[in-house]
This record gives structure tokens, C-alpha cells and sequence, in this order.
């Protein structure tokens, strides 16, 4: 795979992935972003400072993209990340998820793929654009590769939008063929992420309908499957529920891994080609709350798995949940860095959770980095059900934002408001993380309230690592979620339990990525209580931040609030007469990118802008010490990962922004040609 375009580039990108400053500090000509996460080793990381402190908030749009025409209708939450390679910018958008090709300095359309595929797309489990595609080059020809809302997966000549004949049938590969199980032509298995690359391999994952509300304990299983780039044929299948006589096979007890399904990654994976292992970031088995019909601790569940390369064998895993019940599904890519811990050198991978653990891990053996303890963690009452007596917990780094609830964690700006929020909290089951959810009573318990869990704290669009000074950045946000067991409607479900309380009845949305093409619902309004106090939330601030973790030592480097405390908040009548420091912005865990001196991230949700018009920030902070030096306006909120490139002698920074009835849009910005002459 063709990761970097120019020599010098390449050059820089050796030496910053080694931890060498010594040529970072020059700017290349030309840098691309040819990788989702902007290398293989997903550090969404590069080393270009003409955008800088000195002339972010002056930023210019430099040109836009609307993707309103790449679908039967517009789309309202457009996440994908897009790939520069060789001047042209590749990208996702549409209802009807549409490949385009642009111009890289000027936006324009260079060309357009995209399928029909009918009911097989309509009906999928995961639709709208995804989350962005992938590029392979043996340097004779390029190919993009992407993977349809109805799972098939696409190869296109990257200089025509062609689909390339010799690729599967006619350039497609049926993903519900060849998968080790017989799987109906409309089981609701798809994929949003974007497929990866990595010696002529490549790498596709698995993703369903929310976990929430299942209609049957048995399902379409996750395995992941590793493709020939030239030809679409499988090479190989890792089982990530085992077989009869497969390891792990022990841990799913009462034959459950006969049935049981889903368990597959839907979030991005990363590579290290030296090493040649792929990893792997597994989600839940089916039923996000539930587990009694699955017993046993259910490798390889909430586990990152390090497979090789070009065989898919397992090398090595690490479960980081034990018999899952609180939705903690590994949601994005394992980030791979090379560091250095008490003088000692280590190859090793972070990953970044909805718990707000940052798990640390020797990426060649699997090895915790830092001890990670095996501690007792409270037992639920739920018929049926099986619990495991102890969970993984990390003793370094510290988790970087809220875990499980007690009153503590409860508002108290006021002595009134804490008071009101105790008596709110009353009839709910508080513990600490890993309390389980709770079979919904009117008398009580109405749910388990905890955060770090299906309110993620971390979610798909992940974290940003800098090689340079062997910092991990991550923005995460503090939330509470309603864990509440009910019996499903009639004739819903074969199992005894969906999400739900007696006070909304059984869950019946989709989750992230499974809606249609109209306005983003969010996920607040179809969960169960909608706790707040007054109309602030029920737990103290800050509600989102930004943490940066030295990796060398475990420790923070610095933790900041992130985004305008909303107007709602600032001008309550309850806080009236109160000086408040910053807050954060509720409901952001949005991606961050980091460049050679800042960190940059934008708003997920509407709020003041300092024209006063309806809008986000796009947002930039001193990746040394967490001081916010810049910020740009933006009609909508961030709903992609950022991405920057160099090209002719120009950084551009675009980031696809959507929500509410602002459809989505590809932005790009450069710095005034005045400011990047004087650097």
C-alpha cells in the first residue's frame, strides 16, 4: 500500500513514528493523509505547522463540498474521514454512500461512483455515508476500496471511478458470501468503518443492528476476513466466537457459541507492517445487558486481538470485559506507538474505551505496559443471568473521565440543586463501574444509572497520538446512562430482556450509524429517563475535556474542559449570581487531530458562535499545555474526523460537518497566503 506520496514525506514519517524530532521540524512540500487514521498505526498525527496558533482563528474557507446530490435525499450526519493521496481528496457522502473523487485544492468533482442497491440497502443495519474508505497502490495502479451500507465490498480505479473488473464480480465482492456460516441474502449485518490495508491484504470487519433490543439470542456472527486486493478473494477468516476444539471455545458455556452472534468489530483497526499483525478492536456478543442465554466470560468479546497479517491467525489477545452487560464494546482503532516506560523501550498499543480506561499494551505480546488488576466488582439480582466475579481494571494510566455513579458525581453548584438531584437519584440503582443493569421496577430500582458505559465516554471517532513527544490525546465526555432491563413486547424477541424502564417501555431504536437519511435524532431522546435537574445535568462538570496522557510515565500532561458552555447552562436562572469556570460542552467525544505544535477539534453540537449565528467551533489548543490559541466558525457541528494534508506548499485541514437540518458538507480551510509567506 502506497502510505506516502514523496520521499521526504515518507522520510519524516519514519522518523516521527520512531520518535525522532530531528526532521520533524521541517515542513514537507507535500504530506498526505492515505490512511483513515492518517497512518496504519491510526496516530491521526502529522507534522505540519503552517496552520499554527498564530493564524488559526483567521482561517479561510479554502472550499466546500455538499453531498446533497450522492443520495436520494440529503444526509444530516455525515462522519466520514476523508483520504488525500496524490492531490486528489477520496471521500464517502450520500444517503445512498457514494464514493467521490475531488480535487484536493480546489473541491472540485473529479468523479462519482455509486450502487443502487435497493431493498439490500435500504433495509441494512448500518446505513447513510459511513465512516470513510480505504487506498491501495502497487504503484502501477491505485485502487479504492470501500464497503456498501448492504455489505459489499467495492474496488474502484482511483484515477476513473470504475469499478475494477478483475476484482470479485465485475469489481464487487458479496460480504454476506464466504463467511464461514450460512447467512441469509437480508441478515442485518453491514459495516460503517472503513476497510484497511496492508500488504495486499485487505481487512473487513462487522457490524448489526444495536445490541439493545435483539429479536433473537442467536445471530449473524462477526468474524473478520482478510481479502486479495487485486483479486476480492478471501484469504482468511478469524472466528471471533470459537469453534468446537478452537481456544476460547471453554469460555462461552452451555454450547452458547453455537447461537450466539454478532461479536464482530465495527470500529477501525490498525496495523504495524513490521510486525505484520493486524489489530483487531472486538465489540459484545448479542444483547448489549443481557448474557444469561450466553454464560461464561465470552472470548473474544470486548477484546483486542492481534492476528497475523496474511494468515488471520490470533498471535495474541487481551479481554478487557469480562462477560459483558453494560455496552462497553471496544468503539474504535487501537492506536500503535513506539515508547519508552522506566528506560526500557516497548512496541506498544493504546486503546481508548467508553469506560475511560486507556488500556496499555505490549503490541508484540499482548503484555500489559502498566499492572492491570483483576478486582471483584459487585453482582446483579437479573434472573438468568451470569456475572463474572471480577474485572480488568488499569492501575495506569488513571481513567481521564467519569466512571459508574455515586452521589458524589451528582450537581452541586448549590446546595438546592444537589438536594433535588439526590431526591431525582432516589429510585435508581448508583454503584460503581460495573454495577450491572437492573430489572425495571416502579418501586425501584427503575435502572442502574452509571457513566462510563453505553454513554460512552470515548466513542468510534477515537483518539490522536504524537510521536514526537509520545503524547496521547483524547476527548471524551461525562454522561449517564440508563441501564434498564424490561420484557420485550409480544412476539418481539426470544430473550426475556430489552433495554428499557417502566417509564418508556422497551427500547426500539437503532444506535450509532443505523439511522435513515433525515435529521439526527439524538440518542438522549430515545433512551428511557432523560435525567436532569432543572433542566441542567444531573452530574457535576466539566461535561466533555480533552485529556493528554504522557506515555512514557502514565501520567496526564494536562485535562481541559472542551467546547462554550451552552447558553442554557450559562444563563440558568438556578446559577444566577455564580461565577463558573469553563464547563464543556455536553455530549462531545469527538475526533482529534494532532500537527506539530497544536491539537485540533471541533464542536459535535450546536451552540454560540461568536457571531451570534447558529453554528460550532472548530477549535485549536496548545498540544503542550491544553491553552485553547485558536478557533474558526462552522455552520454545523463536527461530525467526521478531521484530516490535513500539505499540497504545493499549502496545509488544508477539512472536516465534514452535519446536523440538525444542515446536510452534510466537506469543509476545507488554509491559512491567509499572507500569514503562510511570513513562516
Amino acid at each position: 500500500m502506497r502510505r506516502i506520496g514523496l520521499v521526504c514525506a515518507a522520510a519524516l514519517l519514519a522518523l516521527a513514528v520512531s520518535g525522532s524530532s530531528t526532521l520533524v521540524a521541517q515542513t514537507p512540500a507535500d504530506w498526505e493523509w492515505p490512511t483513515y487514521g492518517g497512518n496504519l498505526a491510526s496516530q491521526r498525527y502529522a507534522p505540519l505547522d503552517q496552520i499554527n496558533r498564530d493564524n488559526f482563528a483567521k482561517l479561510e474557507v479554502a472550499w466546500r463540498f455538499k453531498t446533497d446530490a450522492l443520495g436520494p435525499r440529503p444526509e444530516y450526519n455525515l462522519q466520514s474521514t476523508p483520504l488525500m493521496v496524490g492531490g486528489v481528496l477520496y471521500s464517502t457522502g450520500g444517503t445512498r454512500r457514494a464514493v467521490v473523487a475531488l480535487d484536493a485544492a480546489t473541491g472540485e468533482l473529479l468523479w462519482m461512483h455509486g450502487l443502487n442497491e435497493g431493498e439490500r440497502g435500504a433495509k441494512a443495519p448500518r446505513l447513510l455515508s459511513g465512516r470513510g474508505l480505504a487506498y491501495w497502490s502497487d504503484g502501477k495502479e491505485s485502487r479504492i476500496i470501500y464497503v456498501t451500507p448492504g455489505y459489499q465490498m467495492v474496488a474502484l480505479n482511483a484515477k476513473t471511478g470504475e469499478r475494477v473488473a478483475g476484482f470479485g464480480r465485475n469489481g464487487i465482492v458479496d460480504l454476506k458470501q464466504d463467511f464461514d456460516q450460512a447467512v441469509a441474502p437480508d441478515a442485518p449485518v453491514g459495516l460503517h468503518a472503513a476497510p484497511v490495508i496492508a500488504r495486499n491484504v485487505v481487512i473487513i470487519g462487522a457490524a448489526f443492528e444495536t445490541g439493545a433490543n435483539p429479536r433473537s439470542k442467536s445471530n449473524v456472527k462477526g468474524y473478520i476476513r482478510g481479502f486479495d486486493v487485486r483479486t476480492g478473494r478471501r484469504i482468511w477468516t478469524f472466528r471471533t466466537i470459537p469453534r468446537q476444539g478452537e481456544f476460547g471455545y471453554d469460555t462461552w458455556q452451555n454450547e452458547s457459541a453455537s447461537y450466539t452472534g454478532n461479536t464482530g468489530v465495527w470500529a477501525q483497526m490498525s496495523i504495524d507492517e513490521e510486525l505484520g499483525l493486524a489489530y483487531l478492536p472486538v465489540e459484545l456478543p448479542t444483547h448489549d445487558y443481557y448474557g444469561g442465554d450466553r454464560p461464561g466470560h465470552n472470548l473474544y468479546s470486548e477484546s483486542v486481538v492481534a492476528v497475523e497479517l496474511q494468515t488471520g491467525k490470533r498471535r495474541w489477545h487481551y479481554q478487557l470485559v469480562h462477560h459483558g452487560l453494560w455496552d462497553m464494546d471496544i468503539p474504535c482503532a487501537p492506536i500503535l506507538m513506539d515508547i519508552t516506560v522506566n528506560g526500557k523501550p516497548i512496541k506498544a498499543v493504546a486503546q481508548a474505551t467508553k469506560q475511560a480506561f486507556l488500556y496499555v499494551l505490549n503490541r508484540e505480546t499482548g503484555e500489559p505496559v502498566w499492572p492491570i488488576e483483576e478486582r471483584p466488582v459487585p453482582k446483579g439480582d437479573t434472573p438468568g443471568e451470569w456475572y463474572s466475579p471480577t474485572q480488568p481494571f488499569p492501575t495506569r494510566p488513571a481513567a481521564y473521565d467519569g466512571q459508574g455513579l455515586t452521589i458524589d458525581d451528582l450537581i452541586d453548584f448549590t446546595p438546592a440543586l444537589r438536594a433535588e438531584a439526590i431526591k431525582i437519584v432516589q429510585p435508581y440503582r448508583l454503584g460503581p463501574m460495573f454495577t450491572p443493569p437492573a430489572v425495571s421496577r416502579r418501586e425501584g430500582p427503575i435502572a442502574t444509572l452509571t457513566m462510563g458505559a453505553q454513554a460512552a465516554a470515548t466513542n468510534w471517532p477515537g483518539a490522536s497520538y504524537d510521536p514526537e513527544t509520545h503524547t496521547f490525546y483524547v476527548m471524551s465526555q461525562t454522561s449517564v446512562a440508563t441501564l434498564g432491563l424490561v420484557a420485550p413486547a409480544p412476539g418481539v424477541s426470544d430473550m426475556p430482556y430489552h433495554q428499557g424502564t417502566v417509564l418508556s417501555g422497551a427500547r426500539t431504536s437503532g444506535g450509532s450509524g443505523a439511522d435513515g437519511g433525515g435529521p439526527a435524532v439524538a440518542m438522549a431522546d430515545v433512551l428511557s429517563a432523560n435525567l436532569s435537574v432543572q433542566g441542567l445535568p444531573l452530574i457535576k462538570p466539566p461535561y466533555s475535556r480533552i485529556t493528554a496522557i504522557n506515555m512514557d510515565t502514565g501520567d496526564f500532561r494536562w485535562q481541559v474542559p472542551f467546547g462554550a458552555t451552552p447558553d442554557n447552562i450559562r444563563n440558568h436562572p438556578a446559577l444566577k449570581g455564580l461565577t463558573l469556570p469553563p464547563l464543556g460542552r455536553p455530549g462531545n467525544n469527538n475526533g482529534t487531530l494532532v500537527t506539530r505544535s497544536l491539537l485540533i477539534a471541533g464542536e459535535k453540537n450546536f451552540g454560540p458562535t461568536p457571531s451570534g449565528q447558529r453554528g460550532a467551533m472548530l477549535r485549536a489548543f496548545d498540544k503542550m499545555t491544553g491553552a485553547e490559541v485558536g478557533a474558526v466558525s462552522m455552520p454545523a457541528p463536527q461530525t467526521g474526523s478531521p484530516m490535513t494534508y500539505m499540497l504545493n506548499g499549502r496545509q488544508y485541514l477539512v472536516v465534514a460537518i452535519s446536523g440538525g437540518t444542515y446536510s452534510g458538507e466537506l469543509v476545507a480551510f488554509v491559512a491567509p497566503r499572507a500569514a503562510t509567506q511570513t513562516r
